[in-house]
């Protein structure tokens, strides 16, 4: 929206967050971004207010559903005609709006400006986030778990695998209830096989161990609830005890560390200002895991992408995206007894991911023969690999020409 607001010449009001989701979370923009920063800071290329002006709220406004990874010409051509009838543009959807290729290096330089360095957690945010990555830090490098089995990720997804009937049944009545939700029949079967549902816990340990993560390893918990709690979390745990996240911790009685605070990685009081605010919660999450020496994200969604992308960005470690369709044919055949544990599972998952740990490289472009919508959405999204665009170059342009990331 920062990059749309350049290109049609319009002055950016403060972004509104929605409060209708599924976890109905009344948090401002301000309550979870340092409001001031991030208007001063993009000052020079677009004019950010915080609300609407008080001779422009009774005008007529459009509402206007911006056609999915847009170019130059549709706004500088439909969009910013508008103006002529209108002083007030509402942008109804905010996501992928807009192309992320084959823009001016300008308009993609602003994009990294509005993520890397205009986007700055609120300072309560910032400060809490800090401390749970130096507690983290006392039992040393740790993987930070992106585990996306929270009810409202299942219900949306219509994934069961390895839940009850019951449980099953009440994701079912959540999805038929949620009336922005569109799908309501899903088949979970065809789901899982298509590697469109996140991993289950279980399932993460048997990755995780196979990928060589002795059970000492440290790791951080990037959730919200987990769904059926610890019923669901005690095979991951039996295989890394050491599972830490906001609200609780598991002990190591062996180790010699020691935290203030024996149960859990922060307080009751600590967390207090975020409790019941979903966006507040994640931002926590999302500093722990930026600053991780390994991120995993059992599903591909929003947040995934924003901090692979990030840590891409930072030259941070190993972002390692499963493969889960090619995981879930594995796991199938282990609970068959056609395979079992040991250095041919491990072997195959390791070879499955050498391409997949976040290394720095340019942006992939669309999927070959795809066309249309499908052609942009199987494209990689700007926020998740801004590379080359956030990079500028040292020196001239030859094979070992030195790049850094700008700052």
């Amino acid at each position: 929206m920062v990059a749309v607001a350049r290109i049609i010449n319009a002055t950016l009001v403060v972004p509104e967050l929605d409060k209708r989701s599924f976890w109905q979370d009344t948090s401002n923009f301000s309550d979870v971004f340092d409001e001031e920063h991030f208007i001063r800071s993009l000052a020079n290329d677009v004019k950010i207010i915080k609300k609407l002006p008080q001779e422009l709220v009774n005008e007529t406004r459009i509402v206007k559903y911006f056609i999915s990874w847009s170019g130059m010409d549709y706004y500088e051509n439909e969009i910013a005609t508008l103006w002529e009838e209108y002083q007030v543009i509402r942008a109804a959807k905010s996501d992928s709006r807009l192309a992320n290729n084959n823009l001016p290096a300008d308009i993609q330089k602003l994009r990294c400006r509005a993520c890397y360095e205009a986007l700055r957690f609120s300072p309560c945010i910032e400060q809490m986030g800090k401390l749970l990555v130096e507690r983290m830090r006392l039992f040393g490098p740790y993987v930070a778990l992106h585990l996306r089995y929270e009810k409202d990720m299942l219900a949306f997804s219509g994934c069961t695998h390895d839940l009850s009937q019951d449980e099953a049944e009440e994701l079912r009545i959540i999805r038929e209830n949620t009336s922005y939700w569109k799908i309501k029949e899903i088949d979970p079967v065809e789901q899982r096989l298509k590697g469109f549902c996140p991993l289950t816990p279980k399932e993460v340990g048997i990755f995780l161990t196979a990928l060589g993560y002795p059970s000492k390893t440290p790791i951080y918990i990037a959730s919200g609830g987990i769904y059926g709690g610890e019923s669901h979390m005690a095979e991951l745990r039996s295989r890394y005890p050491l599972l830490m996240s906001k609200e609780t911790m598991s002990w190591d009685p062996i180790a010699d560390l020691r935290l203030t605070l024996k149960e859990k990685l922060a307080s009751i009081e600590e967390l207090e200002p975020f409790s019941n605010h979903a966006s507040q919660m994640a931002a926590l999450d999302y500093i722990v895991s930026i600053e991780s020496d390994v991120f995993i994200p059992s599903y591909y969604g929003n947040m995934a992408k924003a901090v692979e992308g990030h840590r891409r960005f930072l030259g941070r470690g190993r972002s390692i995206l499963p493969d889960r369709k090619a995981l879930v044919r594995l796991f199938d055949k282990l609970a068959q007894g056609t395979m079992t544990e040991g250095k041919s599972l491990s072997n195959k998952i390791i070879d499955l991911h050498r391409r997949r740990l976040g290394s720095p490289r340019k942006r992939k472009g669309p999927i070959s023969g795809t066309k249309g919508m499908d052609r942009f959405r199987s494209e990689e999204a700007f926020y998740s690999n801004s590379l080359p665009d956030c990079l500028c170059r040292t020196g001239p342009l030859h094979p070992n020409t030195a790049s850094h990331v700008v700052r």
